[in-house]
């Protein structure tokens, strides 16, 4: 079956109909780019055709270019170049071809797909609320390669385009309409019969405005002092926002400004040798492999249980209406569950049940929800204090306190109401989860469900299995994540289990940098310009330093002698009982809190007394290593103790469970990819010398890098 067929009707319009056959989505594969050609080269040839619509024979236009294929190419600057310069060519040739073309988008057009219809002299969009529009490149470490960021600046003027571009804006049919990206946006139905009325109606359009002799960039020209200011903006606003960590934006603000000051064709060649330099880079290797292939295998459930039946869950029940039960609540009756939502007092539970009134009012006020769609969405919520609700639910999660007496009990009362085939979960960030289940009756059906604050916005779920957890428990939890529509990894059961485990190194090893007489605004910067979101301080105050204390007093006295102290929990225990400043919930921690809503949080002051700092300060570099390696050696350990096994989900992990900085790829592709194995053991055995044995790599590490193996195989 051929990817390209096409209709040449009495009047002269050929409608071309990409469907792929070898995948359930047009992209830019090689062999659809070589089609793509060929049919272009057979319709203009054609005197019979008098103008060309290109359309999807998919429920989307075209998705964009194949990484997967792209990554399985030769990787050298020669094969790519000729890849991208293929494309540019076939695309230059539908603009000089002498016939106008339509894309008639039926859905989606990102990236590739995108650049494609601009290649196009019209482009009109199906009224699709699916449908979104855009260049999601720089997400993965890209720039556009088909010549979006010549095209684009050209249409829209280079201020314009910037947003496009750098923040990956992606937009509906009609708002990119208003936009310039889009000409028109007509019923789906009318689509194709639209796009060839307007072709009748301008038989001649079919030249690109930038291949007009007189042509001008909208807006200013890049010499214009009105548009070399918007550069030296983008420059100011790019480093204070990426710190410097990524290297596609600024390969982005290159090719506009070097591009746009020449003509198309040879603006094209910059903006492919850019992109071939971005394609070569590990920081693009590193975050198209976690942002794009393991994103996609994690949310596919790649790895869930073969021969376990797939579980629609209808109806699910949660213990405990706190911030973290209200949110559960929340998401589950978003994907059309029925909630019990259970606490002690009806009170409670009706002020859990608020928290998603509240969230859905604002949807409905944001134009994202009708006022109908909310009301039945709230209407699947029942708050309660009645175990006897329960009945009849397929799914328990507890989200009670964290006190093993109370997560018993609760366990305990849930099992006598619901069914036999009913699965449970606890939703603890810290504690074991085998230890939890012993209080259960049915321990192969209890599981950890880890979902992170605020669980309305927070893409991730840690699914932790329990030593007597089986394949179908596991295998329906994973259905339970991918039905709220959030990303699952799973992890064997451990104090912490993974997220919070590694974490906590973070925010502990910024402390002990305190402790050592480290400026704070030193720490907290480093942190953000090693890519972390926040410094560790300014984490430690939100995540509650009080927290900190409770949860690292109950490991101790659990572990006992096997407890290994951190330099920082001192630093804890010291800012919760001697000086009363447990974080920003009472205004006061290592920042201080202003009452004005529209001040600034800053530095407490008190510092420098209590924790006094050295003459000679370090230089930065070496702090961010510090921060970054002190998570990386923990990962390791995670890894060696078997704790997490799939490097993809480690990552995954790392980036969506707290932050660590994107731009890497991940944990697992920092260590192996940006810094590489032997450096990473040369750098991690120094630091331990110097600052002790929690930088000291496990002995499995080792031997995979003597042995020349890899965690991505």
């Amino acid at each position: 079956m051929s990817i390209f067929t096409h209709d040449i009707d009495a009047q002269g319009i050929a409608v071309l109909t990409w469907n792929d056959p070898n995948g359930p989505v047009n992209s830019l594969a090689q062999s659809a780019v070589v089609a793509l050609g060929q049919a272009m080269d057979e319709l203009l040839a054609n005197d019979a055709v008098k103008g060309i619509v290109l359309t999807s024979g998919k429920s989307d236009f075209v998705v964009g270019a194949n990484l997967k294929e792209i990554q399985t190419m030769p990787q050298d600057a020669a094969t790519i170049m000729a890849f991208v310069r293929a494309l540019h060519h076939i695309l230059r040739k539908m603009e000089q071809g002498g016939k106008p073309i339509v894309a008639a988008m039926n859905g989606t057009a990102l990236g590739g797909g995108m650049e494609v219809a601009l290649g196009c002299h019209y482009r009109i969009a199906a009224d699709n609320p699916k449908a979104v529009f855009g260049f999601p490149e720089v997400n993965l470490g890209l720039l556009p390669g088909g010549g979006g960021t010549q095209r684009l600046a050209r249409m829209l003027g280079v201020q314009a385009a910037m947003p496009w571009l750098l923040q990956a804006t992606q937009a509906k049919a009609k708002e990119a309409k208003a936009a310039g990206l889009v000409n028109d946006v007509v019923p789906a139905d009318q689509l194709i019969s639209a796009a060839k009325q307007w072709l009748l109606a301008n038989p001649t359009a079919c030249v690109q405005p930038w291949d007009e002799k007189k042509f001008k960039l909208p807006n200013g020209e890049v010499q214009s002092s009105k548009v070399a200011q918007v550069f030296m903006g983008a420059e100011a606003m790019l480093r204070q926002k990426t710190m410097g960590n990524y290297l596609a934006p600024q390969r982005i603000l290159q090719a506009l400004y070097e591009g746009c000051q020449l003509p198309i064709d040879l603006a094209l060649d910059v903006e492919a040798r850019y992109f071939t330099e971005l394609l070569l880079s590990d920081q693009a290797k590193a975050m198209i492999r976690t942002f794009f292939v393991a994103l996609q295998d994690a949310n596919k459930l790649k790895n869930r249980p073969a021969g376990v039946e797939k579980k629609q869950f209808k109806k699910i029940g949660i213990l405990g209406a706190g911030m973290m039960g209200a949110g559960i609540a929340y998401s589950s009756a978003m994907s059309g569950m029925d909630v019990v939502l259970l606490d002690t007092t009806q009170e409670s539970a009706d002020k859990g049940k608020a928290y998603s009134d509240g969230l859905l009012k604002k949807r409905v006020a944001r134009g994202k929800m009708v006022a109908d769609k909310a009301e039945a969405t709230l209407a699947r919520i029942t708050a309660t204090t009645d175990f006897n609700d329960l009945k009849g639910c397929e799914l328990v999660i507890e989200a009670v306190f964290e006190d093993r007496t109370i997560k018993a009990d609760v366990t305990a009362k849930a099992e006598a109401v619901i069914g036999e085939d009913a699965i449970f979960a606890s939703n603890t960030s810290t504690l074991p989860i085998t230890g939890l289940a012993e209080a259960s009756q049915r321990p192969a059906q209890f599981i950890g469900l880890h979902f992170f604050s605020p669980v309305d916005k927070m893409p991730l779920v840690e699914i932790i299995l329990g030593k007597k957890t089986n394949e179908q428990t596991l295998a329906w939890a994973l259905d339970y994540v991918q039905q709220l529509k959030k990303t699952p990894i799973t992890v064997n059961d451990s104090r912490g289990f993974y997220t919070s485990r590694v974490f906590k190194t973070y925010v502990l090893e910024g402390m002990a940098l305190l402790k050592e007489g480290v400026s704070p605004a030193l720490i907290e910067n480093a942190g953000k310009m090693a890519g972390m979101p926040v410094g560790p301080l300014a984490l430690s105050d939100e995540v509650s330093l009080e927290l900190m204390d409770r949860i690292g007093r109950q490991t101790q006295k659990d572990l006992g002698d096997a407890y290994v102290p951190h330099p920082g929990d001192s630093v804890v225990q010291y800012m919760v009982h001697e000086l009363k400043r447990i974080g920003k919930k009472a205004n006061l921690g290592f920042y201080d809190y202003p009452a004005d809503a529209n001040s600034k949080k800053a530095l407490w002051g008190g510092l420098a007394e209590h924790f006094p700092q050295t003459e000679q300060q370090p230089d930065v570099d070496y702090v961010k290593q510090r921060l970054l390696y002190a998570q990386a050696v923990e990962t390791l350990h995670c890894v060696a103790e078997g704790v997490i096994t799939r490097a993809h989900e480690t990552d995954i992990g790392s980036i969506f469970g707290w932050g660590f900085a994107p731009h890497t790829g991940g944990v697992i592709s920092f260590i192996e990819t940006i810094e590489g194995l032997e450096h990473f053991i040369v750098n991690a055995d120094a630091l331990a010398d110097a600052n002790g044995e929690r930088y000291r790599v496990p002995a499995m590490v080792r031997e995979m890098e003597a042995e020349g193996k890899s965690f991505y195989a």
